[in-house]
């Protein structure tokens, strides 16, 4: 990766980070999503060191516990989603796909308690963040009708992340 490459990944997790701490007060209510999902359609594979930029933030700010780990894997799986769907370009389906996400982002998050607790305590996990998810799979899907369009093209047209 070049100079400028390295810069712009680095920028790019920080406006991640400075959203996701921007809305940490609302729950499940982020525009992370939103922003890898963006960011994987404009940058591709070089979304992997944005993503582990981000999550490494997180746990210099929040601490390093089990949760943490779980960032590591989730915010992947969500890139190489966007990865092979990236050639549809209806914002409907991206709600679509950033709800599903968001509906499902407990589920995922629990699979390290899975190994630390059983499957009981993953299962509770689960199950006690439903509410939550519902609101994410929501919050998602209204950001994404709302923002993908000229986030979009923002990013598109961006010297540093397309240079021409």
């Amino acid at each position: 990766m070049k100079a400028r490459e390295l810069i712009s990944m680095a920028f790019l997790a920080a406006i991640a980070f400075a959203g996701q701490v921007a809305l940490a007060s609302l729950p499940n209510i982020e525009i992370v999503t939103l922003l890898f999902m963006l960011y994987t359609m404009v940058c591709g594979k070089r979304v992997f060191a944005v993503i582990y930029v981000f999550v490494l933030l997180e746990g210099v700010l929040y601490g390093f516990g089990l949760w943490w780990f779980s960032y590591l894997y989730v915010w992947s799986i969500l890139a190489f989603i966007v990865l092979l769907l990236r050639r549809n370009r209806s914002v409907v389906f991206w709600a679509v796909v950033s709800g599903a996400f968001g509906l499902c982002f407990g589920a995922l998050f629990a699979i390290p308690y899975l190994f630390s607790g059983g499957i009981s305590a993953a299962f509770s996990y689960w199950i006690a963040g439903i509410p939550f998810d519902l609101i994410h799979c929501v919050s998602n899907a209204v950001l994404v009708l709302v923002l993908w369009k000229p986030l979009l093209t923002l990013l598109q047209n961006s010297r540093t992340l397309n240079p021409s």
